[in-house]
């Protein structure tokens, strides 16, 4: 495939989860838990399509919403998925660099702490690829954080170029391909500032059933679009 016809940064709503789960007959923590290993899946397809970021959508503001012991078997995947992450001494973990946005401050300090060690861990020397991790992540909550952070700073004029420099995501380039699974077609939320000119891939499959052929068929679908970025 031709290099600018691959996405460089492909950003993806693993939607699903919950209705796999029912449908197998097993409990959500283990849906999650298999959604969660699903991840490590996407990034090695990434990798073989040249693909150098991925941004996956991890646990929302809104989720917090959800039944308490829902949300305390998530934070308990987390903290177990986190500690592999820092303690992994994979060669492959060298090339990857991974990073977490939202609003971090909501969770747990232990799990803080252990984000805060996975970012440092995988931060020093070359990195090939990158993975962002939207964690307590809100759209909209996102664009209210740049813009009360712009006025706390008592910058005048607010233009494209101040609220792009006060997200969360400042300073990463835009997603270029924006995948959502389980038939849902809405972005709910996700990056609504860096996504203005992104490609939309729509899968039926629930996000545990998400194989690399959906992958690829993602892939080869935005490789037939013509971006005009509004032009």
């Amino acid at each position: 495939m031709e290099e600018d016809k691959v996405p460089g940064h492909i950003a993806i709503i693993p939607d699903g989860n919950r209705r796999w789960s029912v449908r197998k007959g097993i409990s959500r923590q283990e849906g999650y838990a298999i959604g969660i290993r699903k991840i490590g899946d996407v990034l090695k397809w990434c990798k073989a399509g040249n693909v150098r970021m991925l941004t996956m959508w991890g646990f929302s503001t809104d989720n917090f919403k959800r039944d308490r012991d829902e949300v305390s078997g998530l934070f308990e995947l987390f903290k177990e998925n986190l500690k592999k992450a820092i303690d992994s001494d994979d060669r492959n973990k060298n090339e990857l660099r991974v990073r977490f946005f939202g609003r971090i401050n909501l969770f747990p300090k232990e799990i803080q702490e252990m984000i805060r060690k996975a970012e440092e861990t995988t931060a020093s020397g070359e990195r090939k690829y990158q993975l962002n991790l939207l964690l307590s992540y809100g759209g909209r909550e996102e664009i209210v954080d740049a813009v009360n952070s712009i006025i706390s700073e008592g910058i005048g004029m607010v233009d494209e170029e101040a609220i792009s420099s006060h997200l969360y995501t400042r300073g990463l380039p835009d997603p270029d391909l924006v995948i959502r699974t389980s038939g849902e077609q809405r972005l709910s939320g996700l990056m609504p500032w860096q996504s203005c000119y992104s490609e939309f891939y729509f899968c039926k499959k629930l996000w545990p059933d998400f194989a690399k052929r959906d992958f690829n068929a993602a892939l080869r679908e935005y490789a037939k679009r013509k971006r005009r970025y509004g032009k």
